[in-house]
């Protein structure tokens, strides 16, 4: 009994201990929304919330660019034409097109495109970030989708229309170039990570291939490997548009892309897909 008595009397000592805690002391708020678990520090007021929000907005808005920065794999999506000045009835272009006319190298609308690789860019700060260098080197191709039948014959290059009544579900002309660019970009937000701004400069390009590709129901697919008298080096003038997340991209051949025969000068006008 005795024993009993003492073990009563120790088990109330405990709890007396326990009652006796400090009950100023600040307990953490939990609050349970669905799986979500908000838990509020103890000793901590709006003002300090407001404060470290303050903070991180803060630290968020600084975006702090590197001077030289590198961008690989841009990717260029538009759509591509030409500004045909030819003279059609000058010794020139009827040796090279002969009987042909400027309506006969009209381009299905919408079908011609131009995709662009830019293997790697970098960004050079010049002054404070607002104006940088943009220089890199990539590939440029083009492909010229024509409504007529116009096929192009080898040795010498001429420019014939053939198999009237034929169905041509496909006649291009492909030319894919390796290109570097160079423009000084100007950044109007430099803070901010998908800013606004504009470049403008030029690129040169080098030819690496051309081909004609036609699909008829007769023949199939057909190729045709040449460089049908186009210029070996392609020069550029060249300007992005930077929106936010938004950006796009021209580019305007300084001179025809033919050497001789035909006065057509390429252009093309897009999407960007970049990280800067």
């Amino acid at each position: 009994m005795k024993q009993v008595l003492i073990l009563l009397a120790g088990i109330g000592m405990a709890i007396t201990a326990m009652g006796q805690t400090d009950s100023t002391e600040q307990k953490a708020d939990t609050i349970r929304i669905g799986n979500m678990i908000i838990i509020k520090k103890p000793g901590r007021n709006n003002d300090d919330d407001d404060r470290d929000k303050e903070a991180r907005i803060h630290r968020r808005r600084n975006y702090k660019p590197s001077n030289i920065s590198t961008n690989w794999g841009i990717v260029d999506l538009g759509f591509a034409n030409y500004d045909d000045q030819t003279n059609y009835g000058g010794p020139e272009a009827s040796a090279f097109a002969p009987g042909l006319v400027k309506d006969d190298f009209k381009l299905r609308p919408g079908k011609s495109t131009n995709v662009n690789i830019w293997i790697v860019t970098q960004r050079l700060n010049v002054v404070k970030h607002v104006v940088n260098l943009k220089y890199g080197v990539g590939l440029e191709m083009f492909n010229f989708r024509y409504k007529r039948n116009i096929l192009f014959e080898t040795n010498p290059t001429t420019l014939v229309v053939k198999d009237i009544v034929r169905n041509y579900e496909k006649n291009k002309l492909s030319a894919e170039y390796v290109t570097a660019p160079i423009m000084l970009n100007f950044n109007f937000t430099p803070q901010r990570k998908r800013g606004f701004g504009f470049s403008a400069g030029m690129s040169a390009g080098y030819l690496l291939w051309s081909r004609q590709k036609t699909i008829t129901s007769e023949d199939g697919k057909q190729k045709k490997r040449d460089d049908f008298d186009l210029r070996p080096f392609k020069i550029s003038y060249i300007g992005e548009l930077v929106l936010g997340p938004v950006k796009l991209y021209g580019s305007f051949a300084t001179q025809s892309m033919f050497e001789k025969g035909l006065d057509q000068t390429p252009y093309a006008v897009g999407f960007r897909l970049s990280n800067w």
